[in-house]
């Protein structure tokens, strides 16, 4: 896609879109609820497979229920992306309800930077740019480069328009490097599937063999950095809520792979209690052991 093309798109339907009062917007999501499930469904047979193998339980009609509220939560998830081009923070803050922040500010305090791990549950973007308006810490979150440039340019400044400042899946460990003698918070998505599998770690996720990213508890273990799992939750359309469990105190202390096993049971607990939220949507479980 050219630039042109590309900046047409931006300017002409996506910054429009994301101007559009929140009840408009979701009309919006609704209709393209309606495309994306009933006229041109977008991986629904992978939704339908992934929930049958992480819930077989569950009768056919539950399943079916399931699939077809992620998908009414999935178009929400869509445009509340495109809402961040142009929300102000006391928008995105009346939002995104806050718990035990004193989580970050006591280590903050103890001169400590911070691992935070989450998962692709209810909204991981509204939480990640508000990041900066509770931590006394700086924010940093990993990035992955799109291959539009003109995109990859707008979605970066977006995600870091209120400080987040963005470190590239290339260059982690440079970034740790250079900001460790700040105080930082890092970000880390820990539920994607591993591009190579050998180094990842394998666990019982959802009922099934599961590879799991390792980044988040390499660098803990690195820098023995204190690690909390930001839990994001739904509380009704367009609002969630955002708090903190510890994972691990002192990293350097635990047994090998704790990190990774405790993070991923702590977003497994969420994904039960309401599995609509979760994004169904990822080939999660596309490697073998």
């Amino acid at each position: 896609m050219s630039t042109i093309i590309s900046a047409l798109l931006y300017y002409l339907i996506l910054i429009p879109i994301s101007l559009l009062p929140f009840p408009v917007m979701y009309l919006f999501s609704d209709l393209f609820f309606v495309i994306l499930y009933y006229i041109f469904p977008y991986r629904k047979k992978l939704v339908v497979s992934n929930l049958k193998r992480s819930f077989p339980q569950k009768s056919d009609k539950e399943i079916a229920q399931i699939t077809k509220e992620f998908y009414k939560h999935f178009c929400d998830i869509v445009f509340e992306t495109l809402k961040v081009f142009t929300a102000s923070q006391q928008t995105l803050k009346s939002r995104v309800t806050l718990e035990n922040t004193e989580t970050l500010r006591n280590y903050y305090k103890q001169g400590k930077s911070v691992i935070v791990v989450t998962g692709h549950f209810a909204n991981w973007e509204w939480p990640a740019v508000t990041l900066p308006f509770h931590s006394d810490h700086k924010g940093s979150g990993i990035y992955s480069t799109l291959s539009n440039k003109f995109f990859d340019k707008k979605l970066r400044s977006t995600r870091a328009r209120f400080g987040t400042q963005l470190m590239s899946t290339r260059k982690v460990h440079e970034f740790f490097e250079e900001t460790k003698n700040e105080l930082f918070t890092y970000g880390f998505i820990n539920d994607q599937s591993p591009s190579k599998p050998e180094k990842g770690h394998w666990m019982t996720f959802l009922g099934q063999d599961t590879c799991m990213l390792l980044g988040a508890e390499k660098y803990a273990l690195l820098y023995n950095y204190p690690v909390v799992y930001g839990k994001i939750t739904k509380t009704k359309r367009g609002h969630y809520n955002l708090s903190y469990e510890l994972v691990s105190d002192n990293p350097s202390a635990e047994k090998p792979f704790f990190i990774t096993e405790r993070s991923a049971q702590i977003n497994e607990k969420l994904i039960t209690a309401q599995p609509q939220f979760w994004l169904w949507t990822h080939r999660r479980w596309k490697h073998k052991r």
